[in-house]
């Protein structure tokens, strides 16, 4: 269901570092949500860090929301960077199988498979 690598980097270079390989992928980081930083502003004692990349390729999410629309409550994907206990780490939940959970659609079937491959790439391009 998850697919999280542990990286040597630390948290800034892991997060440059995939945010380079989203796009040389042909993807595109539509939005990156600092959780962590949000949660300190609002108050919360938070020490770890986490970054989310919102990241889209825009033909397949046409395919999909095409195909479904309602499944754009499930686009785009993301990835995260965080810290746990002094590592760094970048994952995501596997698009595959998300997607297998909402539809049995074979064309929906085949863009995850493709967008997962892509991903786990992303991710372990920049661990």
């Amino acid at each position: 269901m998850y697919y999280i690598v542990e990286t040597t980097k630390t948290f800034e270079q892991a997060l440059i570092d995939l945010e380079k390989q989203v796009i040389d992928l042909g993807f595109g980081v539509m939005h990156t949500h600092d959780i962590g930083n949000t949660l300190r502003t609002k108050g919360q004692n938070f020490s770890e860090n986490c970054k989310v990349l919102e990241v889209c390729q825009p033909a397949h999410a046409n395919t999909v929301m095409s195909v479904d629309m309602r499944l754009n409550m499930a686009l785009p994907c993301r990835i995260s960077v965080y810290t746990e206990k002094g590592k760094t780490y970048i994952g995501m939940i596997k698009p595959e199988n998300m997607l297998a959970s909402l539809s049995d659609n074979v064309t929906l079937q085949s863009v995850a498979k493709e967008v997962e491959e892509k991903t786990m790439q992303m991710i372990d391009n920049a661990k």
